[in-house]
């Protein structure tokens, strides 16, 4: 009984995902139509029509009294989570126990994420994010809403079985010198080939990696790329997985099966990821001529216009008012100027009356200045920059459910490429996907060690299947001892959200332990001190959805001014046998033996 819903603040639908379940108990509830063909609009109005009285409800707490509830549980224990991004709020349920408040929260932070990478600057704007959510096309709406149900699918799919998204950090396969030998194999051939090719049509590769399942062997970004973050590289690793799913119950595939791009993922595959939104065509019509004038400022664009804007409206919002509004962020009074021009060039505009209205309102002596009162001019500058970046910019998936970048031709190129450099080394890479790293410590069962700096984590395989096993072997032992590293984890995530950095307990026959702190780029630790205590529902613990680590990171170095300063995680499990100074003695070594530069595969 699980359901997913987006919903504007008229109680519209602009997207919503269910197991059969809480389909089946919805059907007849409202009863499903008859007509042959228009299931999806009756169960779409059925949807709409068991949310209304909820979202009105939310919508006028938060008009009437500026609060609104976060969650709920009804008297059948279905449990709600809510949660409402700008004017588009969010609802999760969960009515068979299989997920709680803090699962769900997730769960919605991570759709939030996938809209942003699938629409851009777009989703700053709910104008406009209703509008891609939601086509005026039926078809092209299905094929839209299918595609975010698989990506969701595919998330819960990794979450509940994948070691690196449960703990939200990229699992990198150990190996340096074929990481690399690959990582020269796609700057220098692969990539140089794609983008030197008459077919690529005017569109640039400029990250390229490769996969094996989902852990990441090689990475290429070329020196003039957007950089991607651990979130965006685990969102595109959902993508690839959805597009490729992992036949992780085969302990030897079949070679006919990998050598077909079209219906496997189980052997290594290449993904290229556009520049986050690729210049057009300068040649084009009277559009790509409006287009052309947008170009020359697209970085500038995407990185302090519209998202100067955004945060100077949610501190109006939040109260702050005068010099504290644009504080600690690039000023509107800074890029003042560098806008003037800008939107001179773009010729008369309704964003130029904007623009108008905006510094009469904000710079005009006797004017309001930055305060409240500036929020509507506000969010009209926000909407009319998300709608040049619209306009420009953002890819259009016209009669494809998934929309690619790369033409047919290159990507099968690529793809044949890929499997000749890596030919001879398939069975090893798919044994290694399965083995990454093994265990030499009496008493340890299983680890888990994150680099919150850069994202990345390594532990022991726990992929178990009846096919295969594990290092923990196979049978009810090895299913208990995950289920344990899954319960250990979410415990570990409470502790910290109130402030612990080190846990430990016993659990039966096992002991569990939990260690963050902090290095200097030397290895030298420093001094925890006290970590932030975060509300019940605040934003999920992670790095995919909301970036929790970046953001304490920056609240410690704070205290360690022109220092660089990293992050560390460590999570293990003994047999409770195992004296305490011996568990902490293994701790110590792992720690510093698992991040040594011998071991860690260039990136």
């Amino acid at each position: 009984m699980k359901c997913l819903l987006i919903a504007s603040e008229s109680a519209e639908v602009l997207f919503h995902w269910t197991d059969p379940e809480f389909q089946q108990n919805v059907q007849k509830q409202y009863g499903a139509s008859q007509e042959d063909g228009q299931g999806l609009p009756a169960f779409e109005d059925s949807i709409s029509t068991l949310f209304a009285p909820i979202i009105i409800s939310c919508i006028t707490m938060v008009d009437r009294l500026r609060d609104s509830y976060t969650s709920f549980t009804t008297e059948n224990h279905h449990i709600y989570v809510l949660h409402q991004f700008d004017e588009c709020l969010y609802i999760a349920v969960n009515g068979d126990g299989e997920e709680g408040e803090c699962d769900l929260r997730r769960k919605i932070y991570v759709v939030k994420k996938m809209t942003e990478v699938l629409f851009g600057m777009v989703t700053l704007s709910s104008n406009l994010l209703r509008k891609e959510l939601r086509p005026q096309d039926t078809e092209q709406r299905a094929r839209l809403w299918k595609h975010l149900q698989s990506l969701l699918q595919t998330y819960g799919h990794l979450r509940e079985n994948d070691q690196s998204f449960l703990v939200e950090a990229v699992e990198r396969l150990i190996h340096p010198t074929l990481c690399e030998q690959c990582i020269e194999f796609l700057e220098r051939r692969l990539v140089q080939q794609l983008n030197s090719s008459g077919e690529r049509a005017g569109e640039e590769v400029m990250h390229a990696f490769i996969l094996v399942h989902t852990k990441l062997l090689a990475f290429y970004s070329s020196r003039n790329a957007s950089s991607l973050s651990t979130s965006d590289l685990l969102v595109l690793i959902i993508m690839a997985q959805n597009m490729y799913p992992s036949n992780t119950d085969s302990d030897d595939p079949n070679p006919e099966v990998e050598n077909d791009r079209r219906t496997s993922g189980s052997g290594p595959e290449s993904f290229y990821t556009p520049e986050p939104s690729p210049p057009p065509d300068r040649g084009s019509s009277s559009s790509g001529g409006f287009c052309g004038r947008c170009c020359s400022v697209y970085s500038y664009l995407v990185s302090h216009l519209s998202f100067a804007f955004a945060k100077l409206e949610k501190r109006l919002s939040e109260g702050q008012e005068g010099s504290a509004a644009t504080r600690g962020q690039r000023t509107i009074h800074e890029v003042r100027g560098k806008l003037d021009k800008f939107i001179k060039a773009l010729g008369p505009t309704e964003i130029q009356v904007c623009w108008i209205e905006f510094k009469n309102l904000a710079f005009t002596r006797g004017g309001p200045g930055f305060s409240r009162h500036l929020i509507p001019s506000c969010k009209k500058m926000k909407t009319q920059l998300c709608a040049v970046y619209r306009q420009c910019f953002l890819l259009e998936s016209g009669s494809s459910s998934i929309p690619q970048r790369l033409s047919p031709g290159l990507q099968e190129r690529a793809q044949s490429m890929v499997q000749e450099k890596l030919m001879d080394w398939k069975d090893f890479l798919l044994v290694k996907s399965r083995r990454n790293i093994t265990m030499d410590f009496p008493g340890l069962i299983h680890f888990i060690c994150v680099d919150r700096s850069t994202g990345q984590m390594i532990a022991p395989s726990l992929n178990l299947t009846e096919r295969n096993t594990s290092e923990l072997g196979k049978g009810p032992l090895a299913q208990f001892i995950r289920r344990k590293v899954w319960t250990l984890v979410n415990t570990t995530r409470r502790y910290l959200q109130k402030g612990y950095s080190t846990v430990t307990f016993r659990d039966g026959d096992f002991y569990f332990c939990y260690f963050l702190w902090f290095e200097n780029e030397t290895g030298f630790k420093l001094e925890a001190g006290d970590l932030p205590v975060l509300s019940d529902d605040s934003a999920p613990i992670g790095m995919l959805a909301w970036d929790y680590y970046r953001k304490l990171l920056r609240y410690y170095s704070k205290s360690h001014q022109g220092e660089v300063v990293k992050c560390y995680e460590l999570l293990t499990v003994h047999l409770g046998v195992v004296p305490a100074e011996i568990i902490l003695q293994h701790c110590r070594q792992l720690a510093s033996k698992l991040w040594e530069p011998s071991r860690n595969p260039l990136l």
